[in-house]
């Protein structure tokens, strides 16, 4: 689950770490993952870093466990900082809805924003609501719409889950966390680490100065291949998107 240090007036802030929840002056000004990436205490790389692989490993674990039984499942991005209010958030809630009722689970960071909005119109739909939550100094933690929900301490053990059980991304209007999430997917779909899915930005308008950029610098450099760019799908329509995914994820489950 993400940090709440800011929280709710008469609730003091906390952070979750698993089981363990810390409030006020228990709550360390550092995350998991800063002191396991710390390269300036190299003294503690022999004393502490053994146990933090035992961590690690319960992470792994536990998310392998935790998940293994979910239906066909997408994983949906976007930024936490959308208002409710707002045309990604309103897209989310009916893409959440419209995989729902395909027979998908919908996996989020399980925070506010876009993903809580993907959450709660999966839920809302009668589908299967997953949060994967992550340890932060900031931002809140996992939303009232997560049928499961996991806390994570280390980035790339979550983002192993958000790989491992999904069937397709589908990337709204987000920040760094969003555009890493895309690039990582793409780069395994690119380098065949994973068994091709498909990867959809939803929100054009968006999106579509990324997509110039891709095209006429990277690609008209030879940076990128002369298909890659085919590995996004772009569109604003969720029954398009949908539709998409369930015509890939057929192909893929039919005879190789």
């Amino acid at each position: 689950m993400t940090d709440s240090t800011s929280g709710r007036r008469g609730t003091p802030p906390e952070r979750h770490r698993g089981a363990v929840t810390l409030r006020r002056e228990s709550i360390p000004p550092s995350t998991a993952d800063e002191k396991l990436l710390d390269s300036h205490h190299r003294s503690e790389w022999k004393t502490k870093d053994a146990w933090r692989a035992l961590r690690i490993l319960s992470e792994f674990v536990e998310g392998f466990d935790t998940l293994a039984d979910l239906p066909p499942a997408v994983s949906v991005f976007g930024s936490a900082r959308s208002k409710p209010d707002s045309p990604e958030c309103e897209l989310a809630a009916d893409l959440g809805a419209a995989l729902a009722e395909a027979g998908y689970a919908v996996i989020t960071g399980g925070g506010p924003g876009v993903m809580e909005a993907a959450n709660r119109g999966a839920t809302e739909a009668g589908g299967m609501s997953v949060g994967l939550g992550i340890e932060l100094p900031f931002e809140q933690g996992l939303n009232d719409w997560v049928d499961i929900g996991i806390d994570f301490r280390y980035f790339f053990v979550r983002k192993t889950m958000f790989v491992k059980y999904a069937q397709a991304f589908v990337v709204l209007p987000g920040g760094f966390g969003t555009l890493d999430e895309l690039f990582e997917a793409i780069t395994l779909v690119q380098t065949k680490k994973v068994t091709r899915f498909p990867v959809i930005l939803m929100g054009r308008d968006y999106w579509s100065g990324l997509i110039d950029w891709l095209r006429s610098v990277p690609l008209a450099d030879g940076k990128l291949g002369p298909h890659d760019l085919d590995l996004l799908h772009v569109t604003d329509d969720v029954d398009e998107a949908v539709q998409f995914i369930v015509e890939a994820d057929a192909a893929l489950s039919g005879p190789q």
